[in-house]
C-alpha cells in the first residue's frame, strides 16, 4: 500500500537526524549516505515545484489560496510517486486552513514525530533564522508563527511549540510514533529501534549500530564541513551547530527560561521535560 509517512517536527528539533538515520539504515552501505541526497530521500512538503507540477501552471503565478487548495492533490501525487511508504518531511502544524487540512488523511500512512525541548530549540531556531535569543524565545510562544515563502518554498504554518506538538499528538485516527530528541541522544539503539518497529522494517543489530554511527552529529557535521549542506540557512554559518541537549543552561537567561516554562508548562509536563512541581528534568 502506497502513502505518505510524515517525518514531522517543529523546526530545529532533529528532523534531519531522523532522515539521515533512515537513509543510512535503508541504504545499508559501508560509508555514510551523502547528506545532500536527503531532500531526495524524503520529499519536503514545502516545495512549490510540486504545486506547479500538479496544477500545470508556473509556480510564480500561484497565489497562496491556490496553493492551499492544491494541497490534497499534491499529497496524493506524492503518495503515488513510489511504491510503499513515501517519506515526506514537514514542519507544518497539523491543522485546517480554509477547510483544507495541512495533512491529507487519505494520502497518509502514518507519522514519525520528533520533539525536542523548547529551550534548546529556541537557541537553534534563533541561530537558523538570524534572530536574537529573545526573539527566538518569543517565536516559540507565538500562536501565529509561520515560515514565510522563499525561493522554491511555500508558506508554512507552524504555530507555537506546544500547539505544534499537540496538533500532531492529538489528531484522532493518525498512526503516530513520538520520538524525543533527548532519547535519541541518550538511548539511540532503543529509540531508533522503535522507529524500525513502527515502520515494520526488520531489525538487524549491526546494521542498526552502523546506521546510528553514520548519522551521528560528528559525521553529519564533518560532511557539511567538507561539502556544505543544501538545507543550511543563509543566516547561519553552518547547519549542524550543536547536537547536544541541555546547552540552554549556559546560554539562555533565567528570564528567558521562565518565559518558556510559563507558556509551555502543560506540554512540558506531559513530555516529562518538567516534573509535577515545575522543576526542569533536562
Amino acid at each position: 500500500m502506497s502513502g505518505i509517512l510524515w517525518l514531522a517536527s517543529f523546526p530545529k528539533s532533529g528532523n534531519t537526524w531522523l532522515r539521515a538515520f533512515l537513509a543510512n539504515y535503508l541504504a545499508d552501505t559501508r560509508s555514510p549516505v551523502d547528506i545532500n541526497t536527503l531532500p531526495d530521500f524524503a520529499y519536503g512538503d514545502m516545495r512549490v515545484n510540486y504545486y506547479a507540477q500538479v496544477s500545470g501552471r508556473p509556480a510564480d503565478v500561484l497565489s497562496w489560496d491556490e496553493i492551499n487548495t492544491l494541497r490534497p492533490k499534491v499529497h496524493r501525487f506524492l503518495a503515488a510517486s513510489r511504491p510503499g511508504a513515501v517519506f515526506v518531511k514537514t514542519h507544518t502544524a497539523l491543522t485546517t486552513i480554509k477547510d483544507v487540512p495541512t495533512v491529507t488523511p487519505e494520502a497518509t500512512l502514518g507519522a514519525l514525530y520528533v520533539v525536542r525541548n523548547p529551550f534548546d530549540v529556541a537557541i537553534s531556531f534563533a541561530h537558523h533564522y538570524g534572530l536574537t535569543l529573545d526573539d527566538g524565545v518569543k517565536a516559540l510562544c507565538f500562536r501565529e508563527l509561520q515560515i514565510e515563502p522563499k525561493a522554491g518554498h511555500i508558506l508554512q504554518p507552524i504555530s507555537d511549540w506546544s500547539t505544534h506538538v499537540a496538533s500532531w499528538l492529538r489528531t484522532p485516527g493518525l498512526r503516530l510514533q513520538l520520538l524525543r530528541y533527548e532519547d535519541m541522544l541518550a538511548s539511540p539503539q532503543t529509540t531508533f529501534g522503535r522507529v524500525l518497529d513502527f515502520l515494520q522494517v526488520p531489525r538487524d543489530r549491526e546494521r542498526l549500530k552502523r546506521a546510528i554511527r553514520h548519522s551521528s552529529f560528528r559525521v553529519l557535521a564533518e560532511q557539511e564541513r567538507q561539502s556544505g549542506f543544501v538545507e543550511r540557512s543563509r543566516n547561519a554559518e553552518r547547519f549542524f551547530r550543536s547536537g547536544a541537549s541541555g546547552g540552554f543552561r549556559q546560554i539562555l537567561t533565567d528570564v528567558q527560561i521562565a518565559a518558556l516554562v510559563e507558556y509551555h508548562q502543560p506540554m512540558l509536563q506531559e513530555l516529562s521535560y518538567l516534573d509535577s512541581e515545575g522543576r526542569l528534568r533536562i
